[in-house]
């Protein structure tokens, strides 16, 4: 048995992954894949593909694009999730802040610099004309659990998450959503360590198989919505509304977009440098 090792969100875009591994479909290919939780997003996976601590992960497309460009040895393998991601723009709900212009200025918390949090609040700047370099400020707090306390406390100002995940924040009073800023490509990629390409490689297509078969037919699983809604503690209409907006991919990302995300990216001087294709994406020959 080989073990391999992936990260991801613990989110309702991963829950295809929990149940082709509940029902035991990578062991029947001779596959110990080990999924472990990233509470802390695409920054922390980054981090961890870097020191071989896993050998996948599920992660924000432009994140892992930039950290690529800035050196880790790890290629995109596919799209995973085809939809955008719709960032919720959250403020403490006893907040004085009501529109997105009383933000300019004011402190993002961030789960860690390199996060989607930390690039979306650089995409949301520009979408509402602010000066990136004097109306931007950030205050890192780990994970969503530190957002609530950085912005009930006051510590951070407003916080960009997914926002069907803190949607039950919101139905708590504990956050406000005052504006969303969805990502203008798709959202989520399969990246994997260069060292895991060259030396198991037929793992890799195994794995990719047994999960896009799965995501191909994720939205007719019989009471999937309820599955997620118990699951994530969501409302059952919520889920309802994501599972509408959300479509799963089984293709490599496209030429057009990884250039349409690098040269937004290097507007906004999140890269430095424009690279190839070949460089960030792996396509068998």
């Amino acid at each position: 048995m080989r073990t391999v090792k992936i990260g991801g969100v613990p989110e309702h875009f991963n829950l295809a992954w929990y149940l082709t591994l509940k029902n035991g479909e990578y062991k029947s290919e001779g596959i110990n894949l080990r999924w472990h939780d990233y509470y802390g997003g695409t920054g922390a996976m980054c981090k961890a593909l870097r020191n071989g601590d896993i050998d996948m992960a599920v992660i924000l497309t432009e994140g892992i694009i930039k950290d690529i460009i800035e050196g880790n040895p790890s290629k995109i393998v596919q799209t995973f999730v085809q939809s955008p991601l719709i960032w919720g723009i959250h403020v403490a709900h006893h907040s004085n802040y009501n529109e997105i212009n009383d933000l300019k200025g004011t402190k993002a918390a961030i789960s860690r610099y390199g996060s989607g949090s930390h690039l979306m609040a650089y995409i949301n700047a520009e979408n509402n004309h602010w000066n990136l370099d004097k109306d931007l400020h950030f205050e890192v707090i780990k994970n969503l659990n530190g957002a609530v306390e950085g912005l009930t406390n006051g510590i951070a100002d407003y916080f960009m998450w997914e926002k069907f995940t803190t949607k039950p924040y919101v139905d708590d009073e504990i956050f406000r959503r005052i504006d969303e800023c969805p990502t203008p490509w798709p959202c989520f990629v399969i990246a994997v360590s260069d060292n895991f390409i060259a030396e198991s490689k037929n793992d890799l297509d195994t794995i990719l198989r047994i999960i896009n078969n799965t995501t191909d037919e994720f939205k007719n699983i019989p009471s999937i919505d309820k599955t997620i809604a118990n699951r994530y503690e969501q409302k059952l209409e919520d889920v309802q509304e994501w599972l509408s907006l959300t479509e799963w991919s089984q293709s490599v990302l496209d030429r057009n977009t990884v250039a349409k995300i690098q040269k937004e990216l290097f507007t906004l001087n999140i890269i430095n440098e424009i690279t190839d294709y070949k460089k960030l994406v792996f396509t068998p020959s």
